[in-house]
């Protein structure tokens, strides 16, 4: 398999920053986003950006600006299916997804969502980190690791599966991985959790701290 597309989501209604678009908030002089852009596009053949609204407020970015298909806020799987769409128009046969206001992520994210999908017939692995004890002891469900399910290796092939999930009302991504024997790659988590995102104003002032160690 070669390498995927990339695309990045930045459909969120951003609500704890006072709404807006979280990606063009700086970071070390940067926008998140154009730290998201450094990040991936070395990883992928060709990337695009899922977003809502006018497109021009992007035009600097120089990329194929990608709106949800789904009617009102769906979440990040109508991103995905966005993205699973364009793809298909380019003849790709999967993704990765990344979020706009995750500025650290691995720069060996793809190499290790491929890898772990190696042997699936349609590749689909979601990005996970372990659990710290705290953590381990509030949470529910699988106490061992969290799930990243923005960055993810998505696969063409069940795009049609995924409409139909979203216009069937579900939501939850990890709902619909699972349906489909979804897998996980798991990235480390020193010296901090590289999915660490900008929800807040306090998460922004502690993206600059976390930015020489990134």
């Amino acid at each position: 398999m070669g390498k995927p597309l990339g695309v990045i989501l930045a459909g969120g209604l951003a609500t704890r920053m006072g709404g807006g678009d979280k990606g063009l908030l700086q970071v070390g002089g940067q926008s998140l986003l154009h730290h998201v852009i450094n990040r991936l596009r070395p990883q992928v053949e060709g990337l695009a950006l899922n977003t809502n609204g006018d497109a021009a407020r992007f035009a600097d970015l120089n990329l194929p600006v990608i709106p949800d298909s789904i009617e009102g806020f769906a979440g990040p799987l109508a991103g995905v299916l966005a993205g699973l769409d364009w793809a298909a128009e380019q003849g790709a046969e999967s993704i990765v997804t990344a979020a706009a206001d995750t500025p650290f992520f691995p720069r060996d994210l793809v190499t290790r969502l491929t890898e772990a999908a190696d042997g699936q017939t349609h590749p689909l692995v979601l990005a996970t980190t372990p659990r710290t004890g705290d953590e381990a002891l509030k949470s529910g469900g699988d106490k061992r690791v969290n799930r990243h399910p923005t960055f993810g290796l998505w696969p063409v092939a069940l795009r049609d599966d995924l409409r139909a999930a979203l216009n069937g009302g579900l939501r939850k991504v990890v709902l619909w991985t699972d349906q489909h024997d979804g897998r996980e790659a798991l990235f480390p988590a020193d010296p901090f959790d590289p999915f660490f995102n900008v929800n807040t104003p306090e998460d922004l002032i502690r993206a600059e701290t976390l930015l020489e160690l990134a």
